[in-house]
């Protein structure tokens, strides 16, 4: 059966991206949440519907909310679709 997004998973992959890919989700503020401004950008959370991410603009730190294109199926899907993201991102 598929894995859930529980608040165990949520937290591997957001320390997991956070830790080893902080210019890819600063990537997905800037690209995927239009603040193109940001400096860096933590993602807090994550689900099957999309990601929460909080970007650094300046002194301030705003939420951002990225929706997915499609609802993910459990973690292998988010790895594929955060990889695919990273690639539309820089094209």
């Amino acid at each position: 059966m598929a894995d859930q997004f529980s608040p165990e998973v949520s937290s591997r992959i957001c320390s997991h991206m956070n830790e080893d890919h902080a210019n890819a989700v600063l990537l997905y503020a800037q690209f995927f949440g239009g603040i193109l401004e940001a400096t860096a950008a933590r993602m807090q959370a994550i689900d099957a519907q999309g990601m929460d991410l909080i970007a650094q603009v300046n002194d301030e730190n705003l939420p951002v909310r990225i929706p997915f294109d499609h609802v993910l199926a459990d973690s292998e899907d988010a790895h594929h679709t955060l990889i695919a993201m990273v690639k539309q991102a820089r094209s």
